[in-house]
């Protein structure tokens, strides 16, 4: 006889799935990041940034004040990433 209830039962919990994205930087990003785009893998828009920011420690001044766009559109740091997405970097610009 098999055991039965709650406590019988193994279930596995795991997190949001990670994509792959490309990262696109822009004007002191680009500077910042020292490359114009490159593929990162995370499940949000702010996981994918902050490896980002690990392996290109000069970007995280640029990365707190950036604008974020994933596809085209404004989006926060708690966007969920999908496989072949597009992040883009944008920091401040000055101008009129």
């Amino acid at each position: 006889m098999s055991p039965s209830g709650p406590e019988s039962r193994t279930v596995g919990t795991t997190g949001p799935a990670l994509a792959t994205v490309t990262v696109r930087y822009w004007a002191a990003a680009r500077a910042a990041a020292g490359v114009d785009s490159e593929a990162r893998t995370g499940a949000t828009v702010g996981e994918v940034v902050d490896a980002a920011v690990a392996d290109h420690p000069d970007l995280a001044r640029v990365a707190r004040v950036a604008s974020f766009l994933l596809d085209g559109r404004k989006v926060g740091r708690e966007a969920r990433v999908t496989d072949g997405g597009t992040v883009e970097v944008l920091p401040p610009f000055a101008g009129g």
